[in-house]
């Protein structure tokens, strides 16, 4: 899965040891020369993690040299962990990233503006409540946290509310590539005409009706998008990489049958929001569960 720009057994200078010499298990470079990623190897018998350490001693040499910070990978081939040490705790991968998706995060360390400070569209969400919950959505995200459950009545403007959130997370460079989930065709096709009404720019992709579509957000189903999880590009790479969505919506994310697409979740790396009108106390513990709520 690693991209042709990749070096093996990479020397670096500046370790802690007597030579202050140390050897790099995998580097993935950029076309600018400057490494995107590296990657620290284990036997598959051994926890990626006792790697951590020295991966990030590597980093250090390797930002020293290149005045740019790599993102860090730990694997023993079975287990992958991702690790962005600059701006949140590691956590565990399904695979790695794509070249273009770890450009895409290394340059938004630099480009990041704060959510706190930016304007909410009231063109999109004028209830002060839509307001409200978008910023704490937005607080939860700025205090590194990567998943939020959303709980409004029915009839309260949820959908739009995540469009909003959508309209300021994109203007602010936290994300470039939404992905909405719906268990029904009749809400995916809802979804569509709410966010070509109110954030036409994103260029909407009904991925039920058009597979083949690019844009900015994608909206699904859950067994649509499954199904494409697998399927490949022309250039034989997996079309949806670990890292190409930066934020997944589920409408409706109280219903059972999220359970049956965990995979789902667990395969793309990004911020998670649910969207529901099922009081708090109705909702069950593996719906808190998914999005790391006590």
């Amino acid at each position: 899965q690693l991209d042709k720009g990749r070096s093996d057994e990479v020397e670096v200078n500046g370790m802690p040891n007597k030579e202050g010499v140390g050897f790099v298990d995998y580097v993935l470079w950029g076309d600018d020369g400057k490494p995107l990623a590296l990657v620290e190897a284990k036997k598959t018998s051994k926890d990626p993690i006792i790697g951590q350490q020295q991966a990030k001693l590597y980093a250090d040499c390797l930002e020293a040299q290149f005045g740019q910070r790599p993102i860090i990978f730990l694997s023993n081939g079975y287990r992958h962990l991702i690790w962005d040490d600059y701006n949140y705790p590691r956590r565990d991968v399904q695979g790695f990233y794509k070249k273009n998706e770890l450009e895409l995060l290394v340059r938004r360390g630099e480009s990041l503006k704060p959510l706190k400070e930016a304007k909410i569209s009231k063109s999109i969400t004028e209830r002060d409540y839509q307001q409200r919950a978008i910023r704490c959505i937005t607080e939860s995200f700025e205090l590194k946290k990567r998943k939020a459950l959303l709980v409004m009545a029915t009839g309260t403007g949820k959908t739009r509310t995540v469009i909003s959130l959508c309209d300021l997370l994109i203007r602010c460079n936290w994300v470039k590539r939404v992905l909405f989930l719906a268990d029904r065709t009749a809400l995916v096709n809802q979804a569509e005409k709410a966010f070509k009404a109110h954030l036409p720019d994103c260029s909407p992709v009904n991925l039920v009706t058009n597979r083949d579509g690019e844009g900015r957000v994608f909206l699904s189903t859950y067994p649509t998008m499954s199904n494409l999880i697998d399927s490949e590009d022309q250039s034989g790479q997996r079309r949806f990489g670990v890292g190409h969505f930066d934020l997944v919506v589920i409408d409706e994310a109280h219903r059972s049958v999220y359970q049956k697409y965990a995979a789902i979740f667990d395969y793309f790396d990004s911020f998670l929001v649910g969207l529901t009108a099922t009081p708090k106390e109705e909702i069950d513990r593996n719906t808190y569960g998914l999005f790391d709520l006590d």
